[in-house]
């Protein structure tokens, strides 16, 4: 059997998601250790850390000079992807770019009744990190998702890091999305020494504000130990969807979407959640089926055997109250009447409405950025987006008139908190009450 067979009404919600648990478990304090090291390794010795670490850990060596991608690599890129990769890659950018630009944040301010005036002022970070993963594919969506929204918030500085292959090239297609995206420098260095750099610093690498993007477990110790230094995104964990579907639904469509999902990782989580008996069976079948032809079949039957799951449940009140709880990265309402359900979403990082919206086009060419927030963090966190890039400082212009209203307030709080020159500076400023608080 690929999936767990799994029903509410013998289990109850609570069991159901016991079962569905997926603890990560605590990380080994040797893995902490290592990162520290990393970390504090590079912060002390630059560039030769960087390289030794490059060396150990991809198996690559570099000189300094190396580190640096060149503008002749980009266009070297292009031609080794070909005119449909860079076509779809363009189409994927301008959707991503579109969609983007409507979540834009403005600066404001308003006027009240006194003359003073208070606002918001945004203004876009000064230089931002993003990390695309290597490994076991090529993550050239991952690009544009991480970069585009920060281009469109205005960010002058992107830098690309990403861990070298054998020859000591990046991706091809990852450095075409790089291009297309808008991205500004590029560094072939991975994993937590790459962090580090962005993070502190190298000879060769200047630090930034943000980084974002996700990673190894190594990349995600790293960002949060680093966190304080410089902004990060969210701590990304395995992908995982959640699909929610009816009696009319087609197994078929509904397997491959769990597949979809299953490939990306061993850890990833695909459940369905379905009030039809039959649906489970036939989806059962499918995947079998489907499995047979995958070149991924391997880590996809690992991830449908320890993380998948199909779950009977008694309607599709019950279905949504358990994806509620299970939060999930994706969640797909695959039923006759998507937008019904919709208002009982309450925790989900991308909700996918109706038949024909496999979680596939997110990941590539909806336009909504597909960097979630995943195990069960939607209930706090949002997709990466342009506000993510920006900072807001908050705007204060007092009018005497003003002042003079606020006075009693000010000088009531100022005692409380036992402040005395707070009420004295609002005081000072006032002609009637001279330099008295």
């Amino acid at each position: 059997m690929t999936c767990r067979r799994l029903e509410v009404r013998a289990l109850g919600i609570p069991g159901v998601l016991s079962a569905l648990d997926r603890s990560l478990g605590g990380v080994d304090p040797e893995i902490h250790g290592q990162v520290e090291g990393i970390l504090s390794a590079v912060r002390a010795r630059g560039d030769a850390a960087l390289l030794e670490f490059t060396e150990r850990f991809d198996g690559v060596r570099l000189s300094a000079a190396e580190l640096a991608v060149t503008p002749g690599e980009y266009e070297a890129a292009e031609r080794a992807v070909g005119a449909e990769t860079l076509r779809a890659l363009r189409y994927a950018a301008d959707r991503i770019e579109a969609f983007h630009r409507h979540m834009l944040p403005r600066s404001w301010w308003v006027e009240d009744a006194n003359g003073s005036v208070l606002g918001q002022q945004v203004r876009p970070l000064e230089r931002v990190g993003v990390y695309v993963p290597g490994g076991r594919a090529a993550y050239p969506s991952t690009v544009l998702m991480t970069v585009i929204p920060a281009r469109v918030a205005g960010v002058p500085e992107i830098v690309l890091v990403s861990p070298p292959a054998s020859d000591k090239s990046l991706n091809a297609a990852v450095l075409a999305a790089a291009r297309i995206a808008g991205v500004t420098e590029a560094y072939r260095i991975g994993g937590a020494q790459a962090v580090a750099a962005l993070a502190w610093g190298t000879q060769t690498i200047r630090r930034v504000d943000k980084v974002v993007g996700p990673g190894n477990m190594y990349v995600q110790l790293a960002k949060s130990k680093v966190f304080g230094q410089i902004g990060i995104d969210m701590m990304a964990g395995p992908s995982e969807v959640v699909v929610v579907a009816d009696a009319e639904a087609d197994p078929a469509w509904v397997a491959a979407d769990l597949l979809a999902q299953a490939e990306h990782d061993p850890m990833a989580r695909a459940v369905l959640l379905t009030p039809a008996p039959g649906l489970v069976e036939g989806v059962a079948r499918a995947l079998e089926e489907q499995l047979a032809g995958l070149p991924r079949s391997t880590i996809a039957r690992k991830a449908l055997e320890n993380h998948g799951a199909l779950v009977l449940t008694r309607d599709l009140d019950e279905a949504m109250a358990i994806a509620n709880a299970l939060a999930p990265e994706h969640l797909e309402l695959q039923v006759g009447d998507p937008f019904s359900l919709l208002p009982r979403v309450r925790h989900a990082g991308a909700i996918f409405l109706g038949r024909h919206t496999p979680e596939v086009v997110g990941d590539y060419v909806a336009g909504p950025n597909h960097v979630l927030p995943t195990g069960g963090t939607a209930r706090f966190s949002s997709a990466l987006g342009v506000e993510d890039f920006v900072k807001r400082s908050s705007l204060i212009h007092y009018s005497t008139a003003s002042l003079r209203e606020a006075w009693p307030h000010v000088l009531e709080l100022t005692r409380v908190e036992g402040l005395q020159a707070h009420g004295a500076a609002a005081a000072i400023r006032l002609p009637e009450r001279g330099r008295s608080s």
